[in-house]
């Protein structure tokens, strides 16, 4: 991986919905270099883009990814697996997805998937360094519950993944987008954090949401 662009604190969104938005306008406001794709052709979204997060670089998904080592999955659950399989290969890829029947139809794929939607993603990505976090929070909260670190009202965000490189960095994200990270274990233990999880939808500090999550991972 090209550390450069780390350095650089370039960050890449493929997604232009709620979600992806929400985080490409707080990684700007923290200085971050944030290019961003959605459905069609960037001319179809730069005008969304430019209302929601202005100053975000509207590209093609091979262009965001081209750009940036870490990027943020953000579409629609049922569609991931209409972008190339290795497109994010060597990528620190953050799922930020999750599966909603009213939005993605019944899959019982989805429904049923014994260790976690992201798990799902790491196979169809084999060749990406996946890493579950932001799926517990929604949108609004993300763009609400941002505060500065030390504050004693600072929301956690649970992260999970195998590649502890790739958790490192994305609990680093997470902080400067005014979180406190909480590394939760592996990929498949964010089965947690996403809806049905007992995790889901939870807005504690990073002290409360540990107490909650551990005693439930060991009897895992």
């Amino acid at each position: 991986m090209n550390l450069d662009h780390i350095a650089e604190r370039r960050l890449g969104v493929v997604g232009a919905g709620k979600l992806g938005t929400t985080i490409s306008r707080a990684a700007l406001e923290v200085g971050y270099d944030v290019a961003i794709s959605g459905s069609g052709s960037p001319e179809r979204i730069a005008l969304i883009v430019d209302e929601l997060a202005p100053g975000a670089h509207v590209m093609t998904s091979v262009d965001v990814v081209e750009r940036a080592d870490i990027i943020v999955l953000a579409v629609p659950a049922h569609r991931f697996r209409e972008l190339s399989r290795d497109l994010f290969h060597g990528k620190i890829l953050i799922d930020a997805m999750n599966y909603w029947e009213p939005i993605d139809g019944f899959n019982d794929e989805f429904a049923h998937a014994p260790h976690g939607t992201s798990a799902l993603v790491q196979e169809w990505f084999s060749s990406a360094r996946v890493v579950k976090a932001f799926n517990q929070l929604g949108y609004h909260e993300i763009e609400e519950m941002r505060r500065p670190s030390g504050d004693a009202k600072r929301v956690a965000v649970a992260v999970a993944g195998n590649d502890e490189t790739a958790v490192s960095t994305v609990m680093r994200l997470v902080d400067e987008l005014g979180f406190d990270p909480l590394p939760v274990g592996s990929l498949e233990d964010g089965v947690a954090l996403q809806p049905e999880g007992f995790a889901f939808g939870v807005a504690l500090t990073a002290s409360e949401l540990s107490g909650l999550l551990w005693p439930a991972l060991k009897r895992a």
